[in-house]
């Protein structure tokens, strides 16, 4: 019970370093630094950063899953699920601002490092994806639910970049307003094509 406890403070501390500082630039000596174990102790939990990376990825993919989960039990309508992933970006506001978005930050540093782990990171997007998809069909657009997920997936990625460029809280609350807006202007009988959804 205690060598899981720590395994999972390591796979909690590394989640977090991995995010503020990067993957490449975090070392296991910073990792264990934070969570107070000698390398030795370390190297029995996790041999390898690849190791300790899949499972940081297992943590965000299982933490990801149970957001939707809360999400899906406590809103009523598919517009109210779809608004609680736009707001995310009011939620998570001051993390975005001095980070960036902890899925995209962590999927453009893998693919910049052509790391084997690039594509299992990538799941938590599909993750959303999918999840969003769901959403649209029982919001009634069915037809077009994966373009106005991916829609919704890049745009709220755009606003995430840009907020970690600017720092501007005004930009992310006015543009998660105009997502909102947007959203409400996808209810049934509102005819959009894929082509023209901005």
């Amino acid at each position: 019970m205690v060598a899981a406890a720590t395994r999972q403070q390591i796979v909690e501390a590394a989640d977090r370093l991995f995010y503020e500082r990067g993957f490449e630039a975090t070392s296991f000596a910073d990792i264990a630094g934070e969570v107070g174990l000698s390398r030795g102790n370390f190297y029995y939990h996790f041999k390898t950063k690849d190791e300790l990376l899949d499972a940081v990825i297992t943590h965000r993919l299982l933490k990801t899953r149970s957001m939707l989960d809360i999400w899906e039990a406590k809103s009523k309508t598919p517009e109210e699920r779809i608004v609680s992933f736009v707001n995310l970006l009011v939620v998570n506001q001051a993390k975005i601002m001095a980070y960036g978005c902890p899925v995209g930050t962590l999927c453009n540093e893998l693919a910049k490092l052509d790391h084997l782990a690039k594509d299992r990171a990538a799941e938590i997007f599909s993750m959303f994806r999918h999840w969003l998809s769901h959403q649209f069909i029982a919001f009634g657009r069915e037809a077009e639910a994966d373009a106005l997920a991916m829609h919704i997936l890049m745009r709220s990625q755009g606003v995430a970049t840009l907020a970690a460029a600017y720092r501007d809280e005004i930009f992310v609350r006015n543009e998660v307003e105009n997502m909102r807006a947007w959203l409400a202007a996808q209810r049934p009988g509102t005819p959009v094509l894929p082509e023209t959804l901005s």
